[in-house]
């Protein structure tokens, strides 16, 4: 049973930016190039970022490969519909370490609107944060700060904006 505190403060975070650039590539450059704008120090391999990647399906699996030559998965696709929504779990621990239990995991929404003006707005939703169990709220504060995904969507706008063609823009 879920507590009332629990349910008080396992609110979703949500953020929006509104990007020059059509949805779809708003979508392939959020999804398929993520590793060109996602902060390298935000990840939880032992060995420092090398890249990240998401797999374009459902079961995907959304990982960084490290400078040791390893791999650690941090994320799965859920959800595949380009250009107009990605989900994918949180696979990350209170501790910063990978879920193996995929019903322990919070979920991120992405979806893409075309605004009418060659513009795209983006709207992100982290929800289900009390998956993760005692200490969530930490997730929730890092997540939600200005470090977390408000800033996150700022690098991926600016990445999305500086790669849109003429044609996206019209």
């Amino acid at each position: 049973m879920t507590s009332t505190t629990q349910q008080a403060t396992d609110v979703p975070v949500r953020k929006s930016i509104t990007v020059k650039a059509s949805p779809e590539h708003a979508f392939a450059v959020f999804t398929d190039d993520m590793d060109s704008w996602w902060p390298r120090e935000h990840h939880i391999g032992k060995s420092p970022m090398k890249r990240v990647v998401v797999e374009p399906k459902v079961g995907g699996r959304c990982y960084t490969e490290q400078q040791d030559g390893t791999d650690c998965d941090w994320g799965s696709v859920l959800a595949w519909d380009p250009p107009r929504r990605f989900v994918m779990a949180w696979r990350i621990t209170t501790n910063w370490e990978y879920e193996t239990d995929l019903w322990k995991s919070s979920e991120v929404e992405v979806t893409f609107t075309p605004l009418g003006d060659g513009t795209t707005r983006v709207d992100l939703e982290h929800r289900h944060l009390s998956r993760h169990g005692a200490g969530f709220e930490g997730i929730r504060s890092a997540v939600d700060s200005p470090n977390g995904w408000g800033g996150t969507l700022a690098r991926f706008a600016t990445r999305a904006e500086a790669t849109s063609t003429s044609q996206d823009k019209k």
